[in-house]
């Protein structure tokens, strides 16, 4: 921190990084089990003073500025925090409009959607500008009809994360199937809902572990909330629960970045399976249509 508009900052973040961790109360949840390294912790303390300079006069004091660091910092390690994709353009300009004007309609930002739009449509349009998403996506898909999964399933595995990928992340298997429910065999929807809940319990006549990912990004100690455990409970017990099985499986592995597939290989099964409506997902007054529209339209401001 040698920009001498940091010097204010100096004395304080100095003896934080000299404490070897950041101060905070001691509860539970905000214990830390591994303190950050010192590194880390300049770093932390260099942002933190950045964005502390952006507010302004907010923080005239010295004894101000130093609070507002040290919550700065304590926000830097935290909890990650993934959003949802929902409106997500902030890497790009802004939309252009007047002064005083709030965005209603088409973002210049986004690519232009037709009017009557498919499930193709949104793929290529919303889902593709996150491709990751959309290739694993993809490559659940063909992973499954490389298996000789039923063209349901394929269906499932090519829509299972729809919801995550473009409009929400939390309970997106209950997201994706409401989205999908009008136009799909109930099989789908349900296999599609269900798929959530199944990937956070071992299936070992499946050969599906519990993943190691999980471990990873949520804790050793993370145990599935109870409306996930009696989801699971109820959908083994199910006669669809093999489907979403299948789903799970081929959903697991389908992260390669060096295999590209393309949405064509699916146009088949979708014309087959998928109703699309005559008048345009998301303008068909179906009870899942403002999802769709919210996909279209994602930063209205009502």
């Amino acid at each position: 921190m040698s920009n001498p508009e940091y010097s204010f900052l100096n004395e304080h973040s100095q003896s934080i990084r000299k404490m070897g961790k950041i101060p905070r109360p001691m509860t539970k949840q905000s214990k830390i089990p591994h303190p950050p390294s010192e590194t880390s912790v300049q770093l932390l303390a260099q942002d933190a003073a950045r964005r502390i300079l952006v507010e302004g006069k907010a923080h005239n004091s010295s004894i101000a500025k130093a609070e507002r660091l040290e919550t700065l910092m304590m926000d830097g390690i935290e909890v990650k925090i993934k959003t949802s994709w929902l409106g997500d353009v902030s890497a790009q300009e802004a939309p252009g409009l007047p002064d005083g004007r709030f965005l209603i309609g088409d973002d210049p930002r986004l690519p232009l959607m037709p009017p009557k739009p498919t499930l193709k449509d949104f793929y290529q349009l919303r889902v593709a500008l996150h491709p990751t998403g959309y290739q694993h996506m993809l490559q659940s898909a063909q992973r499954a009809a490389s298996h000789g999964c039923s063209e349901q399933v394929i269906l499932a595995c090519l829509l299972h994360d729809l919801a995550v990928t473009n409009l929400i992340r939390s309970d997106h298997g209950y997201w994706a199937a409401q989205m999908i429910a009008p136009y799909v065999d109930p099989q789908v929807a349900w296999t599609v809902q269900n798929h959530q809940a199944l990937r956070y319990f071992a299936a070992p006549i499946y050969g599906y572990d519990y993943p190691a990912f999980y471990k990873q990004v949520f804790g050793e100690e993370f145990v599935p909330p109870e409306y996930l455990a009696r989801a699971h409970q109820k959908a083994q017990a199910h006669p669809w629960y093999d489907s979403a099985m299948q789903v799970v499986v081929n959903d697991f592995y389908a992260f390669d970045g060096s295999i590209t597939v393309e949405f064509e290989r699916f146009e088949g099964i979708i014309a087959k399976h998928f109703k699309q409506p005559e008048q345009g997902l998301g303008f068909d007054d179906s009870p899942s249509a403002h999802m769709w529209r919210t996909m279209i339209w994602p930063n209205n401001f009502l």
